[in-house]
């Protein structure tokens, strides 16, 4: 049977252009990056800012939480990973981590390790617990890397996605990847895995204006989402809800039927382009950055 979906309650927090968000597992916050160099974390109940941290001059395409230690980690144009405690705002590190951009910070869900992916072609496996040693670099793509997303089913496992077309699977242990999967035609922007009906898959998010739904097992394409009119830069499964969300330069929201893979709504919110998508575990709230700043959504069947 069909679903409508409708939105409630969609809250705007203008800025300059955000290129990532992530709510916080427990608190009512989102946390923000801009293009302008900052980090803030915004109160969605409230509707306020809680904290600021300029980080550089140049921008900061990727911020995330690491709860269990109260930390924000940032990765920015100037090839520096950060990291700061948000109770304080005190820097706790900072180092030059590549030899360009970094494009995404991917934190591990139980283990101290932090992913960083850049415009030098290499990702990086930095462990928090040994004063952020870099204990693993991982070397194959040949273009800018610009998501890596921990496997939720194996702790010793990554995706990452390039502009050079691919999606290759890594283990931490091993700088060679386990396999790779010429995915588009033109390169990706994000790759993220969700599970539906005991079954584990990859999306994928690409200049060629498609998204893509993965075996990640056999490495066969299940299902092409066809629609968007300019890049595909963001991609999600919602935990709460069975729907895929992908957002676009064209900027629209797309909802797609997550068991048939059939468009269910688009969302223009006049906001500029979409640059990344969060969801928050237990609720059904959205969070969209765009050109403009960022916008928040509750999805309601």
């Amino acid at each position: 049977m069909s679903t409508a979906f409708k939105f409630e309650n969609e809250i705007v927090q203008r800025s300059e252009r955000a290129k990532s968000v992530e709510f916080h597992p427990t608190e009512p916050w989102i946390l923000v990056s801009l293009h302008s160099g900052t980090v803030y974390i915004w109160n969605y109940q409230s509707q306020t800012t809680e904290k600021t941290f300029k980080v550089a001059e140049s921008p900061v395409r990727s911020a995330k939480f690491i709860p269990s230690k109260r930390w924000v980690i940032v990765g920015s144009d100037d090839a520096f990973i950060r990291v700061y405690d948000y109770g304080t705002m005190e820097k706790i590190k900072e180092f030059q981590a590549h030899k360009d951009y970094i494009r995404c910070v991917g934190v591990h869900p139980t283990l101290p390790y932090v992913l960083s992916a850049s415009d030098d072609a290499v990702i990086k496996l930095w462990d928090w617990e040994k004063d952020w040693e870099c204990t693993q670099t991982f070397e194959g793509h040949s273009h800018y890397v610009m998501r890596v997303a921990f496997d939720p089913q194996d702790p010793n496992a990554f995706a990452s996605a390039s502009l050079d077309g691919a999606i290759k699977i890594w283990n931490v242990h091993s700088s060679a990847a386990k396999f790779t999967l010429d995915a588009h035609e033109k390169g990706l922007n994000f790759v993220d895995y969700f599970s539906r009906d005991d079954k584990h898959y990859l999306l994928s998010g690409s200049d060629d204006y498609t998204a893509k739904v993965w075996d990640d097992k056999g490495g066969s394409c299940v299902h092409t989402l066809e629609g968007h009119e300019h890049n595909v830069t963001a991609v999600c499964a919602h935990p709460e809800l069975p729907i895929v969300i992908t957002g676009s330069e064209d900027e629209t929201l797309r909802i797609w039927d997550a068991n048939s893979f059939g468009l269910k709504h688009s969302l223009k919110f006049g906001h500029g382009r979409i640059w990344d998508i969060a969801y928050q575990k237990g609720s059904r709230r959205t969070a969209v950055a765009c050109d403009e700043g960022i916008a928040m959504v509750e999805i309601v069947c």
